[in-house]
């Protein structure tokens, strides 16, 4: 039944294998894609190393079934037989030999055909092979045809008083000596006969043991062929449902395209494209940045320059008219006669010489207005350049979002197509009946295995025949050595050293008796016994060497998996029976070697050949429309505008404002001036000094008073606005302005220049030559979610060829049968022949030592007579 349930199994295979076939046929050709690329993580900085997805274990199955043998003690004996094998055949297994005869007699042997050279020679070479096998079995049956007949003639001699029938013993001087040797010999004899007896007994009885142990590996093989059945769905299953792994993954950096292939892009043009790209986004942000910055404060520097206009305008006006009123009296007074006399006159003349310093120093009503390029200024300002220009970088920084919106007819498409193939998939496994199929092979293994039992209680009983056949044989052997080991007893122990032959005790007699009655049964039982052992050594002998040998050292696979052994057009055996096919690459060494490895079943009968798994996963996750459509994944980023036109309008607007056109060295020249020719103080303290040396009179009081009108103007006019710091302010403010405005005008044209030029070269960048950083990006996206295709179908492959019904229990059946058919039944025969066999060798000395020693305890019936009366006999 067991062979019966390996062919079921098989079978069961090549029908599912033949429908996959069919609908393989069906499958569009495709080429494989490009290598896989990096995988696209959720940031824009993550590296483009592939990602690897985790698709788990497939559901695995624990064997029961221990296919390994260990005889214990009696596999002393096993290898003693081995080597006694070895010793008869010691050449090695003829593969070659086995190969030719059943080539040539696979058509039949015709007895004309037997004189052909071909069939001479495989002859010889056969009796070469035999020829230890040969000799052994002719001298067995040399020993079975002769033992009877020398019985026979050894009886007729005997009942004619010859051959030691005569009841008479003669005088022998070494009689005693010849009694002990006689005694050791059969003595020895017997022990290696009871070792044989034993060694045939001990293999008998093995037989009967190790049946239970046949049990449990019939058990074991078909509970573990029940678990593959049942196992199998579950793991074709768990395999085609990892599918969603890869899909998922999929769909999600599908949804996350944007930041994803978007990101990538973006941090490309930003990092990649060197110098262009990231020195004109750059720059053009500082740049624009300064030009707000400087727009800012030119206008701040145009009112500070209009507000301190209009107050030192204000302020020098009403210190030049009091300067001028004081110096026109103190002119007057000049002019006095007093200052004609000769002593004074000098005096007023050195006086008057310094009125011209009481003048202002910088006259603030000849600058021009500002007013107009503050009016430009506030009118470029009103615009937000800043918004305008952090649009334009927005715009930039929306590129994943501009390519999410640019891809989403290819994401949709892609996702449609992926829950197509995913169903495909799912659909394709149901289609095949796997399940009913597995459910009625189990229901074969369970009704197979009851068929089994029903034959154990047979089993049991044929084996209980088999075992008292066996004890019957040996008891045969045992029933000689009883008569030996009784007749040693009672002979030796009946035994009188002093009576004569004709007066010897009863016992002794019984004893002689005991050991001719042991050579009767062994003439009587010995042919037996070596028809037994001949018939058993030819016959367990020959398939330990032909059969069990080579099946241990896979010699065997050899000689079956030969090609077009079976049939000259039909080169492999084994896929000519499952799959009607036997040109396949499939043999059973291979077979057994996979599955021996636990390897699934899909690989152990390279069912690639007939129903390509793999091909459809390939054809079904990743087809030519699949293909099509990612290749057709397209970004367009000539919608990027770092400045629109109407901030490069305002910036054009601003370098036009009219700021080259201030008089800016008349305002420096100006501001830079003191604010009166002399200071007044010192000026006031120097003429009151030279009235102190005036001669006194109405000429010094009066110089003294413009000294104190002049400090009163200073007090007045000078000092307070010192203290307030007006003057000062105004003053420091419309020199920065003014230094601003130099600055700012001079190097406004070249930056609003550069800051266009720059912005333009970086439009045209991003929307022309980054074609190659997008079609760069593009690529290793479409290849990343490749790469989780080819993932899942890697790994489905290796899980097909390694776990998914994996089939040990196959190998288990042929490493099961090898133990019950050679381990426990030929070895066990080999060594009940091999005990059995040192029996009947051991008779012959065993008859001779028994009827030489009969002689000295059998009462004679006549005697030689001696006076001396010291007799030795014989």
């Amino acid at each position: 039944m067991l062979w019966k349930t390996r062919l079921a199994l098989l079978l069961f295979y090549c029908g599912g294998s033949c429908s996959w076939a069919r609908e393989d046929r069906q499958q569009q050709q495709q080429k494989n894609s490009a290598s896989t690329g990096a995988p696209a993580r959720a940031d824009t900085h993550r590296a483009h190393a592939a990602e690897v997805l985790d698709f788990g274990y497939v559901p695995s199955v624990v064997y029961e079934t221990h296919a390994y043998y260990e005889p214990g003690p009696i596999g002393l004996l096993f290898h003693m037989v081995h080597a006694l094998l070895y010793a008869v055949q010691p050449n090695p297994f003829p593969k070659d030999l086995i190969v030719k005869l059943l080539q040539q007699n696979m058509g039949g042997i015709k007895p004309e055909e037997l004189q052909k050279p071909e069939n001479v020679v495989l002859t010889l070479q056969a009796i070469y092979y035999e020829i230890g096998f040969i000799v052994l079995a002719v001298l067995g049956f040399l020993f079975l045809i002769l033992m009877p007949l020398v019985g026979f003639f050894f009886c007729m001699c005997r009942c004619c008083e010859n051959c030691g029938g005569e009841m008479h013993q003669r005088h022998r001087k070494n009689a005693d000596c010849q009694r002990g040797f006689y005694t050791a010999s059969l003595i020895a004899s017997s022990i290696f006969i009871t070792a044989g007896v034993l060694v045939a007994y001990t293999a008998n009885h093995n037989i009967t043991t190790q049946i239970k142990s046949t049990r449990r590996l019939v058990s074991t093989n078909i509970r573990d062929l029940k678990s593959f059945a049942n196992y199998t769905p579950a793991q074709i299953d768990y395999l085609t449902a990892q599918y969603t792994t890869a899909k998922n993954k999929v769909l999600s950096d599908l949804d996350n395209i944007g930041p994803l292939l978007g990101g990538r892009i973006h941090n490309q043009l930003e990092k990649e494209v060197v110098p262009a790209l990231d020195n004109a986004l750059r720059m053009t942000g500082v740049k624009v940045e300064s030009a707000i910055k400087a727009m800012r404060e030119t206008k701040e520097a145009l009112e500070n320059v209009s507000t301190s206009l209009e107050t030192l305008q204000d302020g020098t006006g009403k210190l030049q008219r009091s300067l001028q009123a004081e110096r026109s009296s103190l002119s007057n007074t000049l002019n006095d006669p007093a200052c004609s006399n000769g002593d004074v006159a000098h005096t007023c003349s050195t006086i008057r010489g310094t009125l011209s310093q009481l003048a202002i120093s910088a006259n603030f009503n000849g600058l021009p207005d500002v007013s107009p390029q503050l009016a430009n200024l506030e009118t470029v300002m009103k615009t937000d350049l800043s918004y305008i220009v952090q649009k334009g970088y927005s715009a930039f920084n929306d590129t994943p979002l501009m390519v999410r919106e640019q891809t989403k007819g290819v994401v949709s498409r892609v996702k449609a197509l992926l829950d197509k193939s995913g169903a495909e998939i799912i659909g394709f496994t149901k289609m095949f009946p796997v399940e009913p199929a597995l459910e009625n092979f189990t229901k074969f293994l369970s009704d197979g295995q009851k068929n089994i039992e029903a034959y154990y209680p047979q089993i049991d009983q044929l084996d209980f025949y088999r075992w008292i056949g066996c004890v019957v044989v040996c008891c045969m052997v045992v029933l000689i050595l009883a008569f030996n080991i009784l007749g040693l007893m009672c002979g030796s122990c009946g035994y009188d050293k002093n009576a004569t032959p004709t007066t010897r005790g009863c016992m002794s007699n019984t004893g002689g008796n005991l050991l001719m009655a042991g050579v009767g049964f062994s003439f009587i039982f010995s042919w037996v016994l070596m028809g037994i052992v001949v018939t058993s050594f030819v016959a367990g002998g020959n398939t330990e060497k032909l059969v069990c040998e080579p099946l241990a050292n896979r010699q065997l696979f050899k000689v079956i998996d030969t090609p077009f052994l079976v049939h000259p057009a039909k080169k492999n055996f084994l896929p000519g029976l499952l799959f009607q096919d036997p040109n396949l690459d499939l043999t059973l060494g291979s077979l057994y070697r996979d599955c021996y490895e636990n390897n699934g079943i899909y690989a152990a009968l390279k069912l690639e050949n007939k129903f390509n798994f793999v091909k459809f996963i390939n054809a079904t996750a990743y087809n030519p429309e699949l293909a099509s459509i990612l290749e057709r994944v397209n970004v367009d980023l000539q919608g990027v505008t770092l400045l629109e036109q109407e901030g490069k309008d305002n910036l054009i607007n601003f370098a036009n404002t009219g700021l080259g056109e201030i008089n800016y060295p008349g305002y420096l020249t100006e501001v830079n001036k003191g604010v009166t020719v002399v200071d007044l103080l010192s000026f006031a303290n120097e003429l009151e000094a030279q009235a102190d040396n005036l001669p006194r009179g109405a000429l010094g009081n009066a110089l003294k008073g413009h000294a104190s009108s002049i400090r009163q103007i200073h007090k007045e006019q000078v000092l307070p606005m010192e203290q307030a710091m007006k003057f000062v302010r105004a003053r420091s403010s419309l020199s920065q302005s003014i230094t601003l405005l130099q600055t700012t005008s001079r190097e406004l044209p070249t930056k609003v220049t550069n800051v266009l030029s720059a912005i333009d070269a970086a439009e045209y960048l991003i929307a022309n030559n980054a074609s190659q950083v997008v079609k760069q990006e593009t690529g290793k996206y479409v290849r990343n979610l490749v790469s989780y295709f080819r993932q899942y179908t890697n790994w489905a492959q290796n899980s097909l060829m390694l776990e998914v019904a994996q089939c040990k229990p196959i190998s288990n059946i042929i490493d099961s049968l090898e133990i019950i058919g050679c381990s426990f039944i030929i070895d066990s025969v080999n060594t009940f022949w091999f005990g059995l066999g040192g029996c009947c060798l051991f008779l012959i000395p065993s008859i001779i030592m028994s009827v030489k020693l009969a002689k000295f305890y059998r009462r004679m019936d006549t005697e030689d007579v001696f006076d001396d009366g010291s007799e030795n006999w014989s």
